[in-house]
Parts: structure tokens; C-alpha cells; sequence
């Protein structure tokens, strides 16, 4: 079972770190935004395979704490983004 967390840990280091390559590189400010939202994504999963692994539920409420606020961020940056195009 230890090869089973090890390769999805190996899994979303790889993720993470083609996701930051992207937005690091992206062009415009919403596919920046993607990518942030992507690297968070990619940090709730990896938290809850910490979950998974230790057995340590106590994590769950940094997990909720921090998708919320990953998307009052992402509406936050969308709607200032649609005030400069118009």
C-alpha cells in the first residue's frame, strides 16, 4: 500500500510542477489565474492524501478553509478582469 501513496505523492509533484511551469509561462492574466487555481486544486488533493495516509482528520477544516477561499479569490480576480475589458 506504501507504493500506492508514494506514486500518487510522485503524481501531483509532477503535477504541481508542470502547473507552475504553465503559469509562470502563461500569457494573459486568466490563464495565470487557471494555473493558480489548478496549483490549489493540486495542494487540496495532496492534503488529502495526507489525510488518507496519516489517518489525521483534523486537516479536513484546513481543506474546506482553503477552497473557499480559493474561490472567492478566482471571482474576485475574474470580476476585476471583466472591469478592464470593457
Amino acid at each position: 500500500m506504501n507504493y500506492v501513496w508514494a506514486a500518487s505523492a510522485a503524481m501531483l509533484l509532477i503535477a504541481a510542477l508542470l502547473t507552475t511551469y504553465r503559469t509562470l509561462r502563461g500569457p494573459s492574466t486568466l490563464d495565470r489565474l487557471v494555473g493558480v487555481d489548478a496549483i490549489v486544486a493540486i495542494m487540496i488533493c495532496g492534503l488529502a492524501l495526507w489525510v488518507a495516509v496519516t489517518g489525521d482528520t483534523t486537516i479536513a477544516a484546513a481543506i474546506v478553509v482553503l477552497s473557499l477561499v480559493s474561490f472567492i479569490g478566482s471571482i474576485a480576480v475574474a470580476r476585476f478582469r471583466v472591469r478592464d475589458d470593457q
